[in-house]
């Protein structure tokens, strides 16, 4: 497989590794929205979150925690997001997690302002959302 973060977890490309544990890895992202912005990985490939196996989403969310505070501590707050497929703005198909270190001089705003065309529901749209979600 010709993965780049596959490569990266198995020392076949080199990284700025911030920690790791048996079955993901964190090193600092090679093109970083702002200093200190990490990125954790699983060890296995996998392309989406739902595809993650239980023992594999466990260590990766241990990972993050454990390295919630240090990133918080390069200025104060961090952003922490994963972008689930192509659709969703995932880049590189392979489950990651950015740790983004956050202030209000960084530009970025809240997560709201990403989107400029947020649907208004009514109570019936929002009911059958809720119905679906809950089904499916």
């Amino acid at each position: 497989m010709d993965c780049i973060f596959c490569k990266i977890a198995s020392g076949e490309i080199k990284a700025r590794i911030v920690s790791e544990s048996q079955k993901s890895i964190a090193f600092l992202d090679a093109f970083p929205l702002t200093k200190g912005h990490t990125l954790v990985i699983p060890k296995n490939h996998y392309s989406k979150m739902q595809d993650v196996s239980p023992e594999d989403n466990s260590d990766l969310f241990s990972l993050v925690y454990k390295l919630i505070p240090k990133i918080d501590s390069v200025v104060g707050s961090s952003l922490i997001s994963i972008h689930n497929g192509k659709d969703a703005g995932q880049e590189i198909p392979h489950v990651h997690v950015h740790l983004i270190p956050r202030n209000p001089s960084d530009g970025a705003g809240a997560v709201h302002s990403m989107f400029r065309n947020r649907p208004k529901l009514s109570d019936v749209e929002f009911d059958e959302i809720l119905l679906k979600l809950k089904t499916n």
